[in-house]
């Protein structure tokens, strides 16, 4: 699994707006790339949900924000439409993404609950993993981004 000062794996995918989404083209700005096992599911749910509800936040502490599930591209923009998320949403059905970052189950082959922070120059900043505690992915990554802002441009 990549860990803190790790180059970020890039991957290229595409969103649920029909966008090309390339980790790398990101650079310059702060992504949080979250995994979550399943669409549809009671706890990726509500986990989306609280993405989707302080996605404005995530933007304002300078954050890019992208979720990954194994999920069809298919299956994942139907999520999306129905929980109103306008974040971008990854289905790696292939498990690309998901083996490049490690944050594939062993046995269940779907994605482990886990969150990194990277930073604007593509490296690993910040590793959140909570299995079951489906909030606290949030409460983390907004503390963390709190605590660490990133200079200003008069810095």
């Amino acid at each position: 699994m990549p860990a803190v000062g790790d180059s970020a794996p890039d991957f290229n995918a595409t969103d649920c707006q029909g966008a090309p989404l390339r980790l790398s083209s990101l650079r310059g700005r702060r992504v949080v790339l979250f995994f979550f096992p399943k669409a549809f599911t009671i706890g990726c749910t509500i986990e989306n949900r609280a993405f989707r509800d302080n996605h404005q936040l995530l933007k304002e502490l300078g954050a890019e924000l992208v979720g990954v599930s194994v999920d069809t591209q298919r299956t994942q923009c139907e999520f999306a439409q129905k929980e109103a998320i306008h974040f971008a949403l990854l289905g790696d059905e292939d498990r690309a993404i998901s083996r490049a970052y490690d944050a594939l189950w062993p046995v269940l082959n779907v994605d482990r609950r886990i969150t990194f922070i990277i930073d604007p120059h593509g490296r690993i900043e910040h590793v959140i993993r909570h299995e079951m505690r489906v909030y606290r992915h949030l409460d983390d990554v907004l503390r963390y981004l709190r605590a660490n802002p990133l200079p200003g441009p008069s810095a």
